[in-house]
């Protein structure tokens, strides 16, 4: 018998799912564009079993749950499936937890010790014919694209032995490559970062290696015409972190905002630290691109940390308003003879996170992006938890122009991370569609919806109706019909 700690992180906004399962024709209000030819994936943590601990856990330690959404001749399907990790698969050989605190394997039951810690719930992407599904403190696993089955952690045929793959993958528009980085790949609290490409035979096409300024989660990055962008924010952790069992990464104010920028084609050696020295702290990036000698980043960024999950390292209580992510371009000068920031402007007015773009723009100079905002004037009446009745508005912006139109998803729920859908191959930026999930906390049901995406404030112009409600997601992205048949 099962009890989970009746606390917050699995109870009212993030009660738990554990469901395997599937849908074959969801019902539909309005009506599914018949270009949609293609899957949505998407993966949230949802723990098999109580924490080891007790209680006090993280939500991203939880296991990965795959979804995938079949969209074919206006229908939408629906299929849910673990990520069978090798920690799901003893510990549910031993119907138990055995696993112990967020990155932290002195937490662990003997048992397991050495054995792969991860959860595969980050993010899951098609790259050649596989389904990758990732965490960025533990391999890279594999799933079938079509059964959600899973096969097993991948090295690529012994061509990358790392301990670490990233979740935030990019693919070169141009090449077709999975651009990734690895960080802690030598191991825990260790300074050590990869870059590296697999073209979509699987094959390792180029490597690099490199260090941080300090130990960090390297959550995300970007790619930028020839190079590679790194922005490090102030989170680290120490050994008595993990001796003292505490949250695994801390915010330390003491620290400097660095962005790393090197060619995409080096072994490392010519990664360049770009430092900021105010506050500034970003985890999920929207894009880059190169202008002559400078380089653009373009990302949700906030004055101390934004993740109240992990506290400041001197214990200064979290401030809302500082942590408060707002979309800037962050730009260095290649050409320039210090190693230092050269600029941080503001793109958006409404805060917010989980921006996206049209991928096919990644590392091109771009028009087009979405984030969940933040509209703190609206009412709320749904139960509480973390972030509810604040991730409550779909918001477009147009980098170009400055201009914003937005589409609140009303009192009673809240907002998972869109996906940005083309017309068709060669359309042209930012035609086509945006899938978002809709939450609703009082009614216990999502809803997939389908927006113009670049007229979102009109609202949905579909609805994949479930019944259930799907537990907050982080990351997911669409594979059209030919990626599905290859």
């Amino acid at each position: 018998m099962v009890h989970f700690p009746q606390e917050g992180l699995y109870q009212d906004v993030l009660r738990l799912v554990r469901m395997e399962g599937d849908i074959a024709d969801i019902e539909i209000e309005g009506e599914i564009p018949a270009e949609m030819e293609g899957a949505f994936y998407r993966v949230h943590p949802d723990p098999q079993f109580a924490p080891k601990a007790g209680g006090g856990d993280q939500f991203f330690n939880g296991d990965g749950m795959v979804t995938m959404f079949r969209f074919h001749d206006g229908r939408v399907s629906m299929k849910q499936r673990y990520a069978k990790t090798d920690k799901w698969k003893l510990e549910n050989a031993a119907g138990k937890a055995l696993f112990g605190s967020y990155r932290n394997p002195r937490t662990d039951d003997p048992s397991v010790i050495g054995q792969h810690r991860g959860t595969a719930n980050t993010n899951v992407l098609i790259h050649g014919k596989e389904l990758l599904a990732m965490k960025e403190d533990s391999p890279c696993l594999v799933m079938d694209k079509a059964s959600l089955e899973t096969d097993g952690y991948t090295d690529w045929d012994g061509q990358l032995k790392l301990r670490t793959f990233g979740a935030h993958p990019k693919i070169d528009p141009e090449t077709g490559n999975l651009c990734n980085i690895s960080y802690a790949s030598n191991g825990d609290l260790q300074r050590d970062a990869h870059y590296y490409e697999i073209d979509e035979q699987g094959n390792v096409v180029t490597r690099a290696e490199f260090e941080v300024p300090y130990y960090t989660m390297l959550h995300d990055f970007a790619i930028a015409g020839d190079y590679i962008v790194i922005p490090v924010s102030p989170y680290s952790s120490d050994p008595s972190v993990l001796e003292q069992d505490r949250p695994h990464f801390y915010y330390d104010r003491s620290l400097p905002t660095w962005l790393g920028v090197m060619r995409r084609d080096s072994d490392g050696s010519d990664m360049r630290w770009f430092k900021h020295e105010a506050g500034l702290c970003s985890c999920h990036v929207m894009n880059a691109f190169a202008e002559g000698t400078k380089v653009h980043l373009d990302t949700p960024a906030s004055k101390i940390g934004s993740l109240p999950f992990f506290p400041d390292k001197d214990g200064a209580p979290f401030d809302p308003e500082l942590a408060m992510t707002e979309l800037v371009r962050i730009t260095v000068d290649l050409a320039s003879n210090e190693e230092v920031v050269e600029s941080v402007t503001a793109l958006g007015k409404a805060p917010g996170e989980f921006p996206r773009i049209d991928d096919r723009m990644a590392g091109e100079d771009y028009t087009h992006g979405w984030m969940i905002t933040y509209d703190l004037e609206k009412p709320y009446n749904g139960p509480p938890g973390p972030f509810a009745g604040v991730i409550n508005t779909l918001t477009h912006f147009n980098t170009k122009t400055g201009k914003e139109e937005s589409w609140w998803c009303g009192p009673d729920g809240s907002l998972q991370e869109p996906c940005f859908v083309p017309r068709s191959a060669d359309a042209p930026e930012g035609d086509g569609w945006l899938l978002a999930l809709v939450d609703d906390h009082l009614r216990n049901y999502s809803d997939l919806c389908v927006f113009d995406a670049c007229d979102v404030a009109k609202g949905p112009i579909a609805r994949a109706k479930l019944p259930l409600r799907l537990r907050q997601g982080l990351h997911g992205n669409w594979a059209d019909a030919g990626k599905l048949a290859a």
